[in-house]
């Protein structure tokens, strides 16, 4: 399915995202810490922005002072501050409504965002459950069936649960017998979340009413009498919002009881640095615990659920490397890159759960093992070769039984089951919207069983794949998507984007706003940036912590390359990034910002000395490092964009986007560099910094297409205006 331009990929939900052969990623040495500003007491000269006073805060970390003028913008309960948001948004909005054109790119992008589009099935005992988006509905709706060619029965209307589309479905199990559906709900399509449970055949929503379900589902027992779900509890003096991770526990709730009383089965770690899931096998013969250390390691622990025992078994504890697991007739089936930054599977014997006692029956190839299915009695494997996918099938001893020819793109694990023979697999690239594919495991037969349709002529689009240095050398991959009859002329509109971070791997996949920059004579330029999982676990850590470093100097050689081969030039080169890849933009915004003509920072974390005290941040940390420690501090501080910004400079326009409701990024990142921006910045008239926080909002999921499509006109407007148009 198409995604809106500023789909924000989440900071910090657990993310387990080809390789080439590459330089190993050079250790950087942090660079010394700037020197500090002059604080200023005054109001900074306003222009024609509203006014930011700054103040002469300035603390002492490690010896080093650090001013922070703007920190009585991180408040916002204060009257002061909602009263300088709204100034703000009243001023941005001003800007960007007196730009010519914004209402046929509005019209143009309500055209491509409302589609009908169908999701792949999810098969539990005779009954099919699916998504399905309508080209005349904001939100997609959840449907069923009884049997594969059964009536269509809408099951979760998100559509009518508000007036203004704020309400939001965050995620839903059905059981395995089919008879109920646990989903989540959330307001203000924020991340808190509450969980209901649905009787599918009356459409009837029982009394189970589970608040604090932010962080998981349900996992159902084989009985259907109830679920496994992790809790976390609402802040409150006791649980800071920061620490609020740490708190999080397994419950079990059994359908009926008292939501209150659900019992403990695995207690809070106590760290906020950390993750806690559980899930139960499909039989019901197992129960594991997985606890992840940020993105970079996790611990397993299990339990036989057929004899009595009070304490857990470890899988896997305190190693520095990430374990998924899954269970198939009393056998774990084991992904990891202990031992192999690429990833290699194992077999396991429960009852030997010794780690030299694992049976490797998947070597590390020359691809990164992204990830694994146990669908019709076979291993179904997701190789990422190049940051592009290729699926292969095995059988349980790891032997090759065929591969499944991917065009260059992305496909999704198998969906289906261990004992079922039927799956489906979901299939996207730059210029194809999504297609699903249904397959039989054991003949190898592909069929496509749906397609997205949009009108959008992607036969006039590209794509090609490139390899530019870095700063250390290090070659990195990017992908280029442009029209057919594009030339390299110097003057071609691009929009440069990346993430870089948290393992995550950018891969082939189609939006809708992207396709009308590129149908208005644009191209697109993706890189695969260090700290992402395109390249193995190695590739990861080539750009996080100590190293993040390597993740800016990626992203700013790709601006170079692009102007170096021929593509484009400095007035003619957009950037856009959110999340993390707000982080970027700050950083590459003010690292080379006379490489750029603007940039879209959207959801962005930018003071990295204060990122802890806020929101999730702290799961964070095994990612980025904390100000607490010395030589963290020291890295966080050469690059922290909020404390980089130099008065007087000639920055690129930038457009500032958050939400009021993003418990993940706080929006005080986004205000406080925003001001200093403004205060700092020269050519305001044609190179303003702009700022929006978008109401009754969270962190970028859920959104109705109208707010996607409004969201899209403001970007595509913007990035017309400064680059002069777009071809």
């Amino acid at each position: 399915m198409s995604v809106p331009l500023l789909a924000a990929v989440a900071c910090g939900g657990p993310s387990r995202p080809s390789p080439l052969p590459v330089e190993s990623p050079v250790a950087m040495k942090p660079a010394d810490p700037p020197p500090p500003t002059t604080p200023i007491t005054a109001t900074t000269p306003a222009k024609d922005y509203p006014a930011s006073r700054r103040e002469a805060i300035v603390d002492t970390l490690h010896g080093v002072p650090v001013p922070d003028p703007y920190r009585w913008l991180e408040d916002e309960t204060k009257p002061e501050v909602k009263d300088w948001m709204k100034a703000q948004d009243a001023y941005t909005r001003q800007r960007l409504a007196a730009l010519p054109g914004r209402d046929a790119l509005a019209a143009r992008l309500t055209e491509v965002f409302y589609y009908d589009a169908v999701g792949a099935p999810t098969h539990r005992h005779g009954r099919f459950f699916y998504s399905r988006k309508h080209k005349d509905k904001e939100k997609t709706i959840v449907y069923w069936k009884q049997g594969e060619h059964g009536a269509e029965q809408a099951l979760l209307d998100p559509n009518t649960w508000s007036t203004d589309g704020s309400a939001g479905l965050k995620g839903w199990w059905p059981s395995w017998d089919g008879k109920y559906v646990a989903y989540n709900k959330s307001e203000h399509n924020a991340d808190e979340a509450t969980m209901y449970v649905l009787e599918v055949a009356t459409g009837k929503v029982l009394a189970d009413t589970i608040p604090g379900t932010r962080y998981g589902g349900a996992s159902w027992t084989p009985d259907n009498h109830g679920f496994y779900y992790t809790w976390v509890p609402q802040p409150s003096d006791q649980v800071p919002v920061a620490d609020r991770p740490g708190f999080a526990e397994l419950r079990y709730h059994a359908l009926g009881s008292d939501p209150a009383r659900d019992p403990i089965i695995h207690e809070k770690t106590g760290n906020p640095q950390t993750f806690l899931d559980g899930y139960v096998s499909m039989d019901g013969h197992w129960l594991f615990v997985t606890i992840a250390h940020g993105w970079n390691s996790s611990d397993v622990y299990f339990k036989d659920l057929r004899k009595p025992q009070t304490g857990w078994t470890p899988l896997i504890a305190g190693v520095d490397a990430n374990f998924v697991v899954d269970d198939f007739r009393d056998v774990f089936y084991v992904r990891t890159n202990d031992g192999a930054p690429r990833y290699h599977m194992f077999a396991v014997d429960p009852h030997h759960p010794a780690r030299d006692a694992w049976k490797e029956i998947v070597p590390q190839g020359d691809a990164t093992l992204e990830s694994f299915s146990l669908v019709g009695g076979h291993l179904v494997l997701n190789y990422l070769r190049n940051a592009a996918s290729q699926i292969e099938v095995r059988d349980l001893h790891g032997a090759l039984v065929r591969p499944i020819d991917v065009p260059l793109g992305t496909a999704s694990g198998m969906i289906g089951l261990p004992t079922e023979d039927t799956a489906y697999f979901v299939y996207g690239s730059y210029t194809e919207p999504t297609i699903i594919y249904k397959t039989s495991i054991k003949s190898g037969k592909v069929d496509e069983w749906a397609r997205v349709k949009l009108p959008i002529d992607t036969s006039q689009f590209t794509t090609e794949q490139v390899r530019y240095p870095s700063k250390d050398g290090t070659q990195i991959t990017m992908f280029l998507i442009h029209r057919k009859d594009a030339v390299k002329n110097g003057k071609q509109p691009t929009l440069l984007t990346g993430y870089g971070g948290f393992n995550v791997s950018e891969t082939p996949g189609f939006s809708s706003a992207r396709a009308v920059f590129l149908e208005h004579g644009g191209m697109i330029a993706i890189p695969n940036l260090r700290g992402g999982g395109e390249y193995g676990e190695d590739w990861h850590k080539g750009g996080m912590l100590l190293k993040k470093q390597n993740v800016f100097d990626d992203f700013i050689a790709a601006a170079r390359w692009l102007e170096s081969s021929g593509w484009t030039s400095r007035d003619e080169l957009a950037i856009w990034g959110g999340s993390n890849g707000g982080l970027l933009m700050g950083a590459a915004t003010t690292q080379a910002p006379q490489l750029f003509k603007a940039v879209v920072c959207g959801v962005p974390l930018l003071d990295m000395i204060r990122y802890t005290t806020y929101g999730d941040a702290k799961t964070w940390i095994p990612e980025y490092g904390s100000a607490d420690d010395p030589a963290q501090f020291k890295a966080l501080y050469a690059y922290s964009p909020y404390h980089h910004v130099v008065d007087g400079t000639s920055y690129p326009a930038v457009l500032m986007t958050t939400a009021e409701g993003d418990s993940r990024v706080d929006p005080l990142h986004a205000r406080k560099m925003a001001a200093a921006l403004q205060a700092a910045s020269a050519g305001q008239e044609q190179r303003p910094i702009l700022m929006h926080q978008e109401g009754r909002a969270g962190h970028g999921v859920g959104k109705p297409a109208s707010k996607r499509a409004d969201e899209g006109a403001d970007v595509l407007t913007f990035f017309a205006w400064q680059l002069g148009g777009l071809g």
